[in-house]
């Protein structure tokens, strides 16, 4: 499909407005491959991976950007990264039956909202809110009206074939008028959810934009990666300690662990988990004779 797996940047270069459009279809299918998610938590899901993936592109970094929603329920836990090499992966969990339509409090019940900025080689940052409004595209509206005091607007939309989504973003330091940001959202408001799903790149800034100077830049390509590691794994069974590994052992014969990200399974039987205590032998230079 054209535009799948793709970031679109586009500039509208006489109102320092800023936009991005992502295309989810390969990606999307391989987080949904890990875990049998009803339609409605595909949907909220889809939608965080699509915003996720927007808002990465706006910053300068290297690292991942990560959304996280904790609540009360029926919806628990949601789990959605982007990293500046554009890969994305995500989870959610949840209890009972999940309404399809409805506010956020009603799919999510009492929450919040965290927006984690991993830096590579810098401390993290952290924004949190709580999870307040009709979907999440107004929770993060929300976000970066009182956290970052810069006017964001996000179309999102998500089902079982592809997730997507579009972001205007007024320019800081930017010479953008309050009458060019109000023209620009609201031509992207008459924009529906049909439309942001099918319409390829070009011919959606069109049917939008095109009495506007809008500058199309080269599309991005995105893909799903997880990151989940053996040694990762490792680090995480020692963690337990020798006594409670030995417990497992005991009971089941071997530790199996299964990423949630990915659904990669892992095992350790009692060699490996000897190994993980085993520290490592320093091998000396042999010596010469003089």
């Amino acid at each position: 499909m054209k535009n799948a797996d793709t970031l679109s940047r586009f500039l509208f270069e006489n109102a320092g407005i800023r936009g991005n459009l992502v295309h989810l279809d390969a990606s999307w299918h391989a987080v949904l491959d890990a875990s049998p998610y009803p339609s409605a938590v595909q949907q909220v899901l889809g939608e965080a991976l699509a915003a996720v993936s927007l808002l990465a592109a706006t910053i300068k970094f290297e690292g991942s950007l990560i959304l996280q929603i904790q609540s009360s329920g029926p919806i628990r836990t949601l789990v959605a990264q982007a990293t500046n090499t554009r890969t994305i992966r995500g989870l959610a969990r949840w209890d009972g039956e999940v309404p399809t339509q409805g506010t956020l409090s009603e799919r999510f019940g009492d929450g919040r909202l965290v927006l984690t900025v991993q830096h590579q080689d810098a401390e993290p940052y952290q924004g949190v809110v709580p999870l307040e409004g009709a979907d999440l595209s107004q929770a993060i509206e929300v976000y970066f009206a009182d956290s970052e005091q810069l006017q964001t607007r996000l179309w999102l939309t998500a089902n079982a074939q592809r997730a997507v989504g579009l972001l205007l973003q007024k320019m800081p330091d930017a010479d953008a008028t309050e009458e060019d940001w109000e023209r620009v959202t609201l031509l992207a408001d008459t924009l529906t959810a049909t439309e942001l799903r099918d319409l390829p790149t070009e011919e959606l800034l069109y049917r939008l934009f095109n009495q506007e100077s809008v500058r199309l830049f080269e599309p991005e390509p995105l893909s799903f990666r997880c990151g989940c590691s053996r040694s990762r794994i490792e680090d995480t069974v020692k963690m337990l300690g020798e006594d409670e590994i030995d417990a497992i052992l005991a009971a089941q014969g071997a530790i199996e662990v299964t990423c949630e990200f990915c659904n990669r399974e892992y095992r350790f039987d009692s060699v490996d988990t000897r190994q993980l205590f085993v520290a490592p032998t320093r091998h000396e230079p042999p010596q010469t004779r003089q």
